[in-house]
């Protein structure tokens, strides 16, 4: 007769909860994410290069949520960790939650690409030997799965044609297209799309966001990654900007009208460069991971930077949205 093995008290399941109440509107939220790297340096030495360090995400149902940073900053990390495929050499600390429960490796597995979904940045998620039709639907072969391709392809400007070629036969621009199709083909809770409009006429990349905003409408969250912060502001709810690995301000797509709205001299810096406000660039780049300074990463590009600067940031709500800078007002 066998006998049941108790679990010792360090093997309980232990539920982490939320720093803040879970809000009933969330979907997913992100707290205190960080992502390193093992490198190996001369000989044997190994360390570790911390890419992001501080990041700190909220998706509501029924909103697009506009991540925008320049490259390197941590944007596309932030998708990979959420849906639990960062490389073998990837650490990841903090708490990611979907639906009030902490997301673990085994939850993730259940929802991706069912209730989470995922618009790549790539063209290389496209499986080479499969034609474009059983991507889209998944394996699903029933004729309302092939009718709903068709109806989709028409959406992108694509011929029902498309649906038995391979992507190898596609522009780069129509596979891009063929990416952002296989997220329409669920119906998922949150959507993540990684830099989905980069290589599109304005006209499509419209269309691409207006498909977002169809997803949201019907309730699920969408979080949009991308450096395109002129059409961030014309379909996002809210955009969160990121600054070498850090979230620096949270704030009302709005708030993007006016310089003096937003909080960070980072984001007002974003604000000045857009076309219709000057094309104005500031000095400087942004830190490599392993040069970054102590206390406020944008700290040696800002005017207003003081001794306070060089110790952590809090990162505090202010006027409607959040900001990591103690000089905000």
């Amino acid at each position: 007769m066998h006998r049941i093995r108790k679990r010792k008290p360090e093997e309980q399941e232990v539920k982490i909860q939320p720093e803040r109440p879970w809000q009933p509107d969330e979907v997913l939220r992100i707290e205190h994410l960080s992502v390193s790297f093992a490198q190996y340096q001369k000989g044997l030495a190994k360390e570790d290069l911390q890419v992001i360090r501080d990041l700190n995400v909220s998706i509501r149902k029924g909103e697009i949520t506009a991540v925008v940073g320049s490259s390197g900053s941590g944007k596309s990390l932030l998708a990979h960790a959420v849906l639990g495929i960062l490389p073998y050499n990837a650490r990841q600390g903090g708490h990611i939650y979907y639906e009030g429960q902490e997301l673990g490796r085994e939850r993730i597995k259940e929802l991706r690409g069912r209730e989470i979904v995922l618009v790549p940045q790539s063209i290389a998620f496209l499986d080479p030997l499969m034609k474009i039709g059983p991507q889209i639907r998944k394996g699903k072969k029933d004729p309302a799965s092939r009718e709903k391709v068709k109806s989709i392809l028409e959406g992108y400007s694509l011929s029902p044609e498309v649906a038995g070629l391979y992507p190898f036969e596609l522009s780069g621009g129509m596979n891009r297209r063929v990416l952002v199709s296989t997220a329409l083909m669920e119906t998922p809770r949150l959507v993540i799309a990684d830099e989905p409009t980069p290589g599109l006429q304005m006209k499509l990349a419209r269309r691409v966001m207006e498909h977002f905003r169809e997803l949201a409408d019907t309730g699920a969250g969408v979080l949009l990654i991308t450096h395109d912060l002129e059409l961030a502001t014309q379909t996002a709810d809210r955009i969160v900007v990121f600054y070498a690995g850090s979230t620096i301000e949270e704030a009302d797509a709005s708030d993007f009208s006016l310089e003096e709205k937003l909080r960070h001299p980072y984001s007002r810096a974003l604000f000045r460069a857009m076309p219709q406000n000057g094309f104005t660039p500031i000095p400087g780049t942004q830190p490599y991971a392993a040069q970054m300074p102590s206390g406020c990463p944008f700290g040696p590009r800002c005017i207003h930077c003081t001794q306070e600067c060089e110790s952590p940031i809090p990162w505090r709500e202010l006027r409607g949205g959040r900001v990591r800078c103690i000089h905000a007002e």
